[in-house]
């Protein structure tokens, strides 16, 4: 069966203070190789049958009203994995 996977990420202009608090936590370890980190959400949707333009519509409505909060998360990938 096919997955189709939705990734939702804050919208870039917001403060992430998961990602701050991660890129802090990375700085104490000493790691200084990332400038910054960024904490989102992915969606794993399995599909009975098959994926056609219908079904990526019906998930592109999906992940904009019930995903992601369009106030201040953006839907940044919708990717079919067989």
């Amino acid at each position: 069966m096919p997955t189709i996977v939705v990734d939702v990420m804050p919208k870039a202009e917001l403060l992430d203070p998961q990602g701050k608090a991660v890129s802090g936590a990375l700085s104490r370890m000493g790691v200084d190789t990332f400038g910054s980190v960024r904490i989102g959400k992915r969606f794993e949707l399995t599909v009975e049958g098959e994926v056609d333009e219908a079904v990526l519509a019906q998930v592109r409505t999906i992940a904009d009203e019930v995903l992601s909060n369009a106030v201040i998360e953006d839907v940044v990938g919708i990717e079919v994995v067989e």
